[in-house]
């Protein structure tokens, strides 16, 4: 049985770093894959991909079949397997990793597939609801934290243009031409801690996320507390900047402060007193919510899947109510028991909880994947 990973993204985010580690963990059961990537993704060779791990640039990507070796074959597609591959052929197994709840979308984009694997029970949930073939166990993720060096580290932490340019977009086309030129003039300070209770964004300023709309119910309680200080590190498309932008307009000037995208995202979780995820429901895992417990940083994050799946309440962090149904009263009570001293949860203590995350974790929970995939590829 010979494996084909399928990772056609252009841009650099938790998939990614996701398909990095799978195929570490698939080269530790003796599985070396055959991964194809867009031609613009230039960050693979900075993700500590294994010697095994053969990588092809597909320039073409109505022509996938042509890289594919003979022999029992099994596709393993990052999102839903590409049009042209979903057709049934003998000792072909076709696959994909749901790194998207199918909750609030389209369940067809994963039709015509023999296995499809959750990244949380949640994923898994809304897979089976839509009669959709999920693998029975979750398989979750790494803590994986080394430096990523698509963004270079010499310099330490310091701010970074905040935007990601889409290149589809003409806007974003002559922006992107624009905006380098701009930020030479800016100043490019270090990170440095303040004084106060810091809350941090770890992530990528995706629609996913629904940053807007979680700071369209946080800003006014941040407002009131402005010894809270607010630390964004990552970057996104123009209009999800502008958006959160205009939600974050209630905030004294100075207590919210953008870093942009960086390598070393270890570094940043231990300067952190918390991470502050996202809104739950579109999220699928949250990789930077088990980064950031694996640093020692505990989460604040929304009662609900899938971070019910990933924080232990009290112990690797703190959920609260959905501000979207008390209007970020839950929220604004939390932060005014830790600035009158609650007590800080300690990740690093939940060992059993962290153990889930782990390289040997996943390993485990990919043999019987493994082991299935070699059983119906023999098939006829």
């Amino acid at each position: 049985m010979k494996l084909v990973q399928i990772n056609l993204q252009p841009h650099f985010g938790g998939g990614e770093v996701y398909t990095a580690f799978l195929c570490r963990a698939l080269s530790h059961l003796g599985v070396p894959t055959r991964l194809l990537v867009h031609p613009r993704a230039g960050f693979w060779e900075g993700l500590g991909l294994p010697p095994d791990t053969e990588r092809i640039t597909v320039a073409d990507q109505t022509k996938l079949r042509r890289h594919l070796p003979t022999g029992p074959l099994w596709l393993l597609s990052h999102g839903p397997l590409p049009g042209e591959l979903r057709c049934s052929t003998p000792q072909t197994l076709r696959t994909a990793v749901a790194h998207m709840p199918v909750q609030g979308r389209d369940p067809a984009a994963f039709a015509a597939h023999d296995r499809i694997y959750a990244v949380s029970c949640w994923v898994r949930d809304g897979l089976l609801a839509a009669g959709l073939p999920a693998w029975n166990e979750a398989l979750y993720g790494v803590a994986d934290v080394g430096p990523r060096s698509e963004i270079s580290d010499t310099h330490g932490v310091r701010r970074r243009s905040r935007y990601d340019w889409d290149r589809r977009k003409s806007r974003d086309r002559l922006l992107g031409w624009i905006e380098p030129l701009t930020e030479i003039l800016r100043p490019h300070p270090a990170f440095a801690r303040r004084a106060g209770l810091t809350l941090g964004i770890v992530s990528r300023l995706t629609p996913i996320k629904q940053f807007p709309l979680l700071f369209a119910h946080l800003a006014p309680v941040l407002a009131r507390l402005p010894q809270v200080n607010l630390e964004i590190f990552g970057s996104g498309g123009y209009a999800s900047v502008r958006d959160l932008d205009q939600a974050l307009a209630a905030l004294p000037v100075g207590q919210v402060r953008f870093w942009g995208q960086q390598g070393n995202v270890a570094a940043i979780y231990r300067q952190l007193d918390y991470l502050l995820s996202g809104l739950p429901e579109k999220e699928a895992l949250g990789l930077n919510i088990i980064e950031a417990q694996a640093c020692g940083t505990p989460v604040i994050a929304v009662d609900a899947p899938p971070f019910t799946e990933t924080v232990r309440q009290g112990e690797t962090g703190f959920l609260y109510r959905d501000p979207r149904q008390d209007g970020g009263a839950d929220f604004g009570k939390l932060l005014d028991e830790l600035l009158a001293g609650r007590a800080r949860p300690q990740p690093e203590l939940a060992q059993a909880h962290l153990q889930r995350f782990s390289f040997a974790a996943l390993v485990e929970r990919l043999r019987p994947v493994v082991a299935d995939a070699e059983r119906q590829t023999k098939r006829e």
